[in-house]
């Protein structure tokens, strides 16, 4: 099936850098280039907002990977990490990227860019889909949900040219 992408159609982007950040280590032992990811996720349309959902840690030192980020002129949503009794961390921002793909999908885009394999995802892209809005998907391949690329309108494989999507080293 041929994907056609109209260069009037209104973007929005949400990174689940969590999500993309734990792929890449594992398939790869590398990291994420984001600008790249959101070249492709924009694809000559009109980007009307994007978003990375983060985590800030204790000793502050992802704050440089925040601030690349901005300058890519993506917007930053910054949780701290939750340490629990006996060492257990946790960070999840799940409903917080439910709430804003909500939010942004009724207020005029056309296209919700989910940058995520997360199989949680999946009543979400149906939603969108019911809305009338066009949800597409980014992420690892192998670390992606099935029934999320099945949902999607259009899933991209970040393996496909892996070398494009991860940083040199």
């Amino acid at each position: 099936m041929t994907t056609i992408k109209h260069k009037e159609q209104r973007v929005a982007v949400l990174m689940d850098v969590q999500n993309l950040y734990h792929s890449a280590k594992n398939l790869y032992s590398s990291k994420v280039n984001f600008g790249e990811i959101l070249k492709v996720a924009v694809a000559s349309r009109k980007l009307i907002r994007a978003f990375a959902y983060v985590v800030r840690t204790k000793t502050g030192e992802e704050k440089p990977f925040f601030e690349a980020l901005t300058k890519l002129g993506i917007e930053t949503r910054v949780k701290d990490l939750q340490e629990f009794y006996g060492g257990m961390k946790k960070a999840d921002w799940d409903v917080g990227i439910v709430i804003d793909a909500i939010k942004t999908a009724s207020s005029g885009v056309d296209v919700i860019v989910l940058v995520s394999g997360d199989g949680d995802f999946v009543p979400l892209v149906e939603y969108l889909k019911n809305q009338g809005k066009r949800a597409e998907v980014i992420a690892f391949g192998k670390t992606a949900s099935l029934r999320l690329k099945e949902t999607a309108d259009e899933f991209i494989d970040l393996e496909k040219n892996v070398g494009k999507y991860l940083l040199k080293k």
